[in-house]
C-alpha cells in the first residue's frame, strides 16, 4: 500500500517528464539559454541565442540580442567585461558604436599588452527580469568585471508597471515561477496554447516601438509602481550576487538619462486634484507660460509653484518650472524640478530617481570590495546631474559624445583594477577612428534618430521639432563634407584598422556600411560577406547581402537563399521580408511573393511600401481590383509618393476609368516631377481633355528629362499645330 502511495505521489512528475522528454525528441519549442556553442573558422565559440528572448516576449514583437560572439577557451591575458542593461547600453541605434566599443577601444589602446573582451549582453525592451538569467549563465564564462547599466526600462520592460508584453506588475514570486516554467518544453507549450486563446478574435500585435505603449499611462501614484520597485531592488541583488560568487568584480551604474531637454511624454493628475482647484491650476499655469514667453522667469516660477501646490505630480508643470529655475542658473532648483518630471511622467521610459536610489542602496548595503558603485547619473552633463541634448540623441539613448563620455569614464573606473600604465587616454576623435566612425556612417545614426522622431509619442513632444531641425542640419553639416578626396581617406582608415583588427566584425559592418553609402555596392556586398563568415549565426548579415544582391546587382536568386537564411534565424526581421518578396516578384515567382508580402503586412500593416509592392504583384497576376485595393491602402498610409500614384494611375486606365486615372497621373508628376512616365501620361490624359496648355507644357517637361522620346515629340508638333489652328 505505501509503494502503491509512493507511486501514486509520483505519477504527475513521471508523467510531466515523459511529456517533456516527448516534446523535445519531437523537436518542439526552443532554447531558453542566452548563450549556445557554435563552431567557427575551425574555433569553438560561444554565440547569442536568437531564441532566448521567446521565454519573455510573444513573437510577433520579439526582441533580439546583437552579435556576440566570444571564445569558449579564455585565453591567457584576457581581461573579459559583460556588460548588463537594455537598449542604451547595448548601443541603440548602433551597437557597433556603443559606449562599451568606446571602453573596448579605449582600453585597448591604454594598455596594449592586455587582450580585452567586451562582451555586450544587452538589447532593447529588456529590464531586469530578463537580465537576471543572461547575469546567471555570464556566470559560467569566467567574468572579469561585470557592468551593469540598466533601469530604463523597468516600467515598461517584461511584467513592468506599463507593459503591453503581458501581465503588468506582477509579483516576483510569479514572474520567477513562469520564467522557470518557461524553460522547459511543457511550459513554452502551454505559454503558447495561451497566448493563441488570448488573441482569438483579436489581430496579432506587431512591433511598434514606443509607440505602443500609448495607451499604458500610469499615474504617478499609482501602487503598480511600487511592485515594480520592489522587484527590481531584488533583481539587482541577485544578478549582484551572480557576478561577486562568480569571482568577477560588479561595478554597479547609476543611469543618466535626459532631463533637461526631454519634456515628459504624458502627463497625469493626481488622486487627490479637486474639481473646484481645476480653473485656478489652469489659470495659474496659463499665465506662468506667458510670463516665461516674454522671459520673466522669476515670475513665471513663482507661479508655476503656486500651481504646483495645487497638483504636485504634474510632470509637465515640473518640467516648466524647472526651466524657469535653470533660465535664473538656479542649477540646483532646477535639478529637483527636472527631476520630479521626469518621475511623474506617465509614459515611464526613462530610470526615475526611485530606480537610481534603488542602485546606489545596493552597493550601500554590503561593503564588498568587490562590489563598486558608479553615479553616472550625477556625473555626466555640463552640469554634472542635468544631462541634456549635448548628451543624448532623444532621452536615454547617448549621442556620439555621450558615448565617448560615458566610455571614458567607464575605463577610468576599470583603471583602478588593472596594472599602472603611464599610457594617455585616447581622444575622441582616434577612437571614433578606429570603431570606424565616419562621417558616412555618422549620417546614417542621425537619419535613423530622425526618422525615429517623426513616430509617436516623440513626435508630439514639445520642442520635437527644434531637436529635428537640429539634426539635419547635422545631416547637411555632414554632407558638404562627404566628397571624393573624404572618402579616400575615410576608405584608407577603414582599411588600416582592418588589418589591425581582421576579426573585428562590428568594423566589417561599419565598413560595408560606409562603402554603399559612398557608392561602392560590390565592395559592400564583399564586407557583408566576410562578416557573414565571422558571425554565420547572425541573420543581419545574410539580410544585408541580399538586399545589395537585389538593389544593385540584380542577382535575385542568391538574394533570395541569403533572405532565406536569414529569416530562417531571425522569423521576426521584418525587413527581410519584405526584400524576400522583392527577390521573388523581380524572379516572377509571384504567388510565392503574394504569400511572402503577407507575411510581412501581418507584421508591420503600416508599411506603404510593402502594400505598394503587392499592388505590383497583384497587377502582373491579372488582379487587377485587388491592386487597386492596395495602392489606395498605401496613399492612405503615405499619400506623398509619387509612384504608388502613378502605378494606380495606369491601373484605373486599363479599367477604363480614365479622369480617375488623370487625377493619379497629375498626382504623380507633381510629387515626381522627373519621372518621364508620369510626366508623359498626365500630358496624355490632358490632351484628351483639349487642356492644351497643360499637356504642353508636360510634353516640354518630358523632352527636357528625355531630348529623344518620339512619342512626346509627335505629341508636342500635334499640341502645336492644334494651338496654331484655334488661334485667331
Amino acid at each position: 500500500m505505501w509503494l502503491f502511495r509512493f507511486i501514486l505521489l509520483l505519477l504527475p512528475f513521471i508523467l510531466l517528464a515523459a511529456l517533456e522528454i516527448s516534446l523535445r525528441f519531437a523537436g518542439y519549442g526552443y532554447n531558453p539559454r542566452f548563450f549556445k556553442r557554435l563552431e567557427i573558422g575551425g574555433q569553438e565559440f560561444f554565440v547569442q541565442n536568437e531564441d532566448f528572448s521567446l521565454s519573455f516576449f510573444p513573437k510577433e514583437v520579439v526582441r533580439n540580442p546583437g552579435p556576440i560572439r566570444f571564445p569558449m577557451r579564455k585565453a591567457a591575458g584576457t581581461f573579459r567585461i559583460f556588460v548588463f542593461g537594455e537598449s542604451a547600453a547595448m548601443g541603440d541605434p548602433a551597437q557597433s558604436f556603443a559606449p562599451a566599443r568606446y571602453l573596448e577601444m579605449l582600453l585597448r589602446e591604454k594598455y596594449p599588452g592586455t587582450n580585452f573582451e567586451v562582451i555586450n549582453v544587452a538589447f532593447t525592451a529588456i529590464n531586469s527580469h530578463v537580465i537576471l538569467p543572461i547575469a546567471r549563465e555570464c556566470a559560467e564564462h569566467e567574468g572579469d568585471l561585470w557592468l551593469i547599466y540598466m533601469g530604463n526600462n523597468e516600467m515598461v520592460g517584461p511584467f513592468g508597471a506599463a507593459t503591453v508584453f503581458g501581465r503588468q506588475a506582477a509579483p516576483l514570486p510569479y514572474v520567477r515561477l513562469l520564467t522557470t516554467a518557461r524553460r522547459l518544453r511543457v511550459g513554452q507549450c502551454l505559454t503558447e496554447l495561451g497566448r493563441r486563446f488570448a488573441r482569438q478574435g483579436t489581430n496579432s500585435v506587431a512591433w511598434g516601438g514606443m509607440g505602443m505603449f500609448l495607451q499604458n499611462q500610469i499615474s504617478p501614484e499609482s501602487p503598480l509602481k511600487e511592485t515594480v520597485y520592489r522587484n527590481f531592488g531584488k533583481n539587482l541583488h541577485d544578478i549582484a550576487d551572480a557576478g561577486l560568487n562568480s569571482g568577477a568584480k560588479v561595478l554597479l551604474n547609476t543611469v543618466a538619462v535626459n532631463l533637461k531637454d526631454c519634456p515628459p511624454f504624458a502627463s497625469i493628475r493626481g488622486g487627490h486634484f479637486e474639481a473646484a482647484d481645476h480653473a485656478q491650476f489652469e489659470q495659474l499655469c496659463e499665465n506662468a507660460g506667458q510670463a516665461a514667453a516674454h522671459k520673466q522667469f522669476v515670475e513665471a516660477a513663482q507661479l508655476f509653484e503656486k500651481a504646483g501646490k495645487l497638483e504636485p505630480t504634474s510632470a509637465e508643470l515640473q518640467f516648466h518650472w524647472a526651466s524657469c529655475l535653470l533660465a535664473q542658473t538656479n542649477l540646483a532648483g532646477a535639478r529637483e524640478h527636472f527631476q520630479l518630471a521626469c518621475d511623474y511622467d506617465a509614459l515611464p521610459f526613462r530610470a526615475d530617481s526611485r530606480i537610481n536610489s534603488a542602485i546606489r542602496a545596493e552597493a550601500k548595503k554590503r561593503p564588498n570590495p568587490a562590489l563598486l558603485l558608479f553615479d553616472v547619473a550625477s556625473f555626466l552633463g555640463p552640469n554634472p546631474g542635468l544631462c541634456g541634448n549635448e548628451t543624448f540623441f532623444e532621452h536615454v539613448h547617448f549621442d556620439f559624445g555621450g558615448r565617448y563620455r560615458l566610455g571614458r569614464a567607464w575605463a577610468e573606473q576599470i583603471e583602478t583594477l588593472l596594472p599602472g600604465n603611464t599610457n594617455a587616454w585616447i581622444s575622441q576623435d582616434v577612437c571614433e577612428q578606429m570603431l570606424g566612425l565616419s562621417d558616412w556612417n555618422r549620417i546614417q545614426v542621425i537619419h535613423f534618430m530622425v526618422e525615429r522622431m517623426q513616430m509617436p509619442p516623440l513626435s508630439s513632444q514639445a520642442g520635437n521639432g527644434l531637436r529635428q531641425d537640429v539634426l539635419d542640419s547635422r545631416i547637411n553639416q555632414l554632407r558638404s563634407q562627404m566628397n571624393p578626396t573624404n572618402a579616400s581617406e575615410a576608405r584608407r582608415i577603414f582599411q588600416q584598422q582592418l588589418q589591425q583588427r581582421p576579426e573585428d566584425y562590428f568594423l566589417h559592418e561599419n565598413f560595408a556600411v560606409f562603402l554603399e553609402v559612398a557608392g561602392d555596392a560590390a565592395a559592400a556586398t564583399a564586407e557583408w560577406e566576410r562578416f557573414r563568415e565571422l558571425m554565420p549565426q547572425d541573420s543581419l548579415g545574410y539580410y544585408q547581402e541580399g538586399r545589395l544582391l537585389i538593389v544593385q546587382q540584380q542577382r535575385y536568386a542568391e538574394a533570395e537563399s541569403l533572405l532565406r537564411t536569414s529569416l530562417a534565424i531571425r522569423p521576426s526581421r521584418t525587413e527581410a521580408w519584405i526584400e524576400l518578396g522583392n527577390s521573388l516578384a523581380l524572379q516572377k515567382k509571384y504567388e510565392e511573393a503574394l504569400a511572402v508580402y503577407s507575411t510581412a503586412l501581418t507584421r508591420d500593416p503600416q508599411n506603404a511600401q510593402t502594400l505598394l509592392r503587392r499592388g505590383k504583384v497583384l497587377a502582373n497576376m491579372n488582379r487587377h481590383a485587388d491592386a487597386v485595393e492596395s495602392y489606395r491602402a498605401s496613399i492612405q498610409l503615405n499619400p506623398g509618393d509619387g509612384l504608388t500614384h502613378f502605378e494606380l494611375g495606369v491601373e484605373l486606365l486599363s479599367a477604363g476609368e480614365t479622369n480617375a486615372a488623370g487625377k493619379e497621373f497629375g498626382e504623380a508628376a507633381r510629387l515626381t516631377p522627373d519621372r518621364v512616365a508620369a510626366r508623359f501620361n498626365y500630358g496624355a490624359w490632358l490632351m484628351r481633355q483639349s487642356n492644351w496648355d497643360g499637356a504642353l507644357h508636360e510634353f516640354q517637361a518630358v523632352l527636357r528629362l528625355e531630348p529623344g522620346n518620339v512619342r512626346a515629340q509627335r505629341n508636342l508638333a500635334y499640341l502645336q499645330e492644334m494651338k496654331q489652328r484655334s488661334s485667331p
